[in-house]
């Protein structure tokens, strides 16, 4: 009988970093894969990335929806609440062997949680990383709920087994979105921008900015000042530029309405926004823009791997590691964004780097899940038992 795994999946960028691993397990004898699909995937307004899974040929066994309006922090703690109880059910349903969890979104502790609870063994990708915002300490609750890891590198590791994660339930290192970038044809085509989005069609002839800009959410209240430093910033350099919609997270709604009125009342011919892309379609943008600009967790893994020079602005990624095309902007002011994009630009492509997995991940991973002995009670591993005398 093959192991069952089930994969959960909260949002666009979930899918980009574990559709490699999704394949590897489908295509192994011993394993059967199954998807849940969650958080904003089923979402219209977030492009129902959902469509571009089914579309890559998986089988979607479940949709779940948790999201409360507002994009508060009220709305993300009553949404956990939600989770817990909606994934429960789907667990009850397909009983899976394995469950798989990647990250640090809230959708992905409310399955934890709810795994956990079932008896349910949990695998999770890209554990014992550190970062800003509430993503922190999510990422470690859910390692801590975490049977096995997949941590994408070898200080991740350690961060996990000095958190008392035992060294042996350590499948491998590497983040599995290095797998895609590794095989993505880089060649970019107009045809990508023409089928999304709205604004300005993209020259690709020319140099062009990629930027992705979410909330922190320990800086609730702030986000919409950010963002208009950053849109002032892009407005003084004025290369034509391609921008992601936030996700959902607690002040995304502020983001959003201060785009829209920025790109009403400025008209800015050289802003071109996206709601949604194919993971491929995203690296081959990544991999081909002149400077990305922002505070994604893409910007740090997946463009080290190719060079692509990045102004990482704020803290929501504070504390992570950085290959060398990463130049930070912490104090998010639009003269500070400019002078880095334009000293990035200057610059050009670096060099490529493997810090966040060399390609082949995926495979590692799918062939761990095949012979883990899954268990669900977890211990504490000592790493020095002469503990010192507490006072």
């Amino acid at each position: 009988m093959r192991r069952k795994i089930c994969v959960v999946l909260a949002d666009r960028a979930n899918y980009g970093r574990l559709k490699p691993v999704m394949k590897a397990i489908a295509n192994h004898q011993d394993l059967e894969l199954q998807v849940l699909v969650t958080g904003t995937m089923p979402l219209e307004r977030f492009g129902k990335a959902v469509n571009i899974v089914e579309q890559d040929g998986f089988r979607v066994d479940g949709q779940i929806f948790v999201e409360l309006e507002g994009s508060l922090p009220i709305t993300m703690a009553k949404s956990i609440g939600i989770g817990i109880i909606e994934v429960a059910n789907e667990f009850q349903r397909l009983n899976p062997d394995v469950v798989m969890i990647i990250g640090d979104k809230y959708e992905a502790l409310a399955a934890s949680i709810a795994a956990a609870y079932m008896n349910k063994c949990i695998v999770h990708i890209q554990g014992g990383e550190v970062s800003g915002s509430i993503d922190e300490s999510t990422r470690h609750a859910i390692s801590k709920f975490a049977h096995f890891h997949a941590p994408s590198t070898k200080r991740s590791a350690e961060y996990l087994i000095r958190m008392g994660e035992k060294p042996e339930t350590i499948l491998t290192i590497g983040c599995p979105s290095s797998d895609i970038a590794r095989l993505v044809d880089k060649k970019l085509s107009s045809e990508i921008f023409s089928q999304l989005g709205s604004g300005a069609i993209i020259d690709i002839s020319k140099p062009f900015l990629l930027t992705i800009f979410h909330p922190t959410t320990t800086e609730f209240g702030d986000e919409k000042h950010q963002i208009e430093e950053l849109l002032h910033a892009l407005n003084e350099i004025r290369i034509q530029t391609l921008l992601l919609w936030p996700n959902i997270d607690a002040g995304a709604d502020h983001i959003s309405k201060a785009i829209r009125v920025f790109r009403n009342i400025r008209k800015p011919e050289w802003l071109y926004t996206m709601t949604n892309v194919s993971p491929e379609s995203y690296l081959k943008i990544l991999s081909n823009a002149a400077c990305v600009i922002g505070n994604s967790s893409s910007f740090v893994r997946d463009a080290s791997y190719f060079g692509t020079p990045v102004v990482m602005i704020g803290s929501r990624q504070s504390g992570r590691e950085l290959a060398e095309s990463v130049v930070c902007v912490p104090n998010i002011r639009s003269a500070d964004i400019v002078k880095a994009i334009r000293n990035q630009l200057a610059h050009g492509a670096y060099k490529p780097s493997n810090l966040y997995g060399d390609g082949y991940v995926s495979e590692r991973i799918a062939e761990s899940l095949a012979k883990i002995n899954p268990y669900v009670q977890k211990k504490i591993s000592y790493v020095n038992d002469s503990s010192p005398e507490i006072k």
